[in-house]
């Protein structure tokens, strides 16, 4: 509640929305680490605690905190559709000292102001120019690849950074299959992920399926 506006209440279990509807918060369940992907209730969302600040030691195959999605949770808060998603996008300019390139992000729940203050102080470190140009996307409504879970990108509360210098689970191991064992390989510097955290985005490199070019605007796993 505090960092989404559209929920307006709690009570009887559910979170209730400015719209006048509700979701269920806990089916009560317990779930596999597949099931936690595929039919995650709210409170589901926060069953692993995201480890913010420096990564010392690799997180085990138990820990995806962010990748554990109630879609309709995102649905409510950011538009049901491609089109009501889109209504809200804004166009921001990403470093426009170093790299310039315009994106599409939403306006909703402070997501564009928070992306800009992550551009303006990333725009300071020349240092890290080559990590910030070419971004890989953030608007995009599309599937998870291998999946049927939608994509955070279809909100367009997401951006990825450079592909070049990105690594991704699935390159890894060559394949979807979320129980096979992967090798962790990052080359994003701390300071930038530092700088993304500072205003609400998790980053996909702290997640044993990893997807270092990855940053989500998910302020409430930060709150800690």
């Amino acid at each position: 509640m505090k960092y989404y506006p559209q929920i307006v209440g709690f009570e009887n279990n559910r979170l209730l929305f400015k719209d006048g509807t509700a979701l269920l918060y806990d089916d009560g369940k317990q779930k596999s680490n597949k099931e936690l992907l595929e039919n995650p209730d709210v409170q589901d969302q926060f069953y692993y605690h995201y480890p913010k600040g420096k990564l010392n030691t690799r997180t085990d195959c138990q820990q995806d905190a962010g990748r554990i999605r109630n879609e309709e949770f995102f649905r409510k808060i950011y538009g049901k559709t491609k089109a009501e998603v889109a209504k809200n996008l804004v166009q921001i300019v990403w470093c426009p000292k170093l790299v310039g390139q315009k994106i599409r992000v939403t306006s909703m729940n402070g997501v564009a102001d928070a992306l800009r203050k992550v551009s303006a102080e990333l725009d300071e470190m020349p240092e890290y120019k080559v990590y910030l140009q070419n971004c890989g996307g953030t608007f995009n409504w599309r599937v998870i690849h291998g999946t049927r879970r939608l994509s955070m990108h279809s909100f367009g509360m997401t951006i990825d950074l450079n592909a070049h210098f990105s690594d991704y689970w699935q390159w890894s191991c060559h394949c979807t299959n979320e129980d096979k064992a992967v090798t962790y390989k990052n080359r994003i510097p701390q300071k930038i992920v530092d700088v993304f955290e500072k205003h609400g985005f998790i980053w996909g490199g702290k997640w044993y399926h990893y997807d270092t070019m990855h940053f989500e605007y998910r302020p409430e796993l930060l709150d800690n």
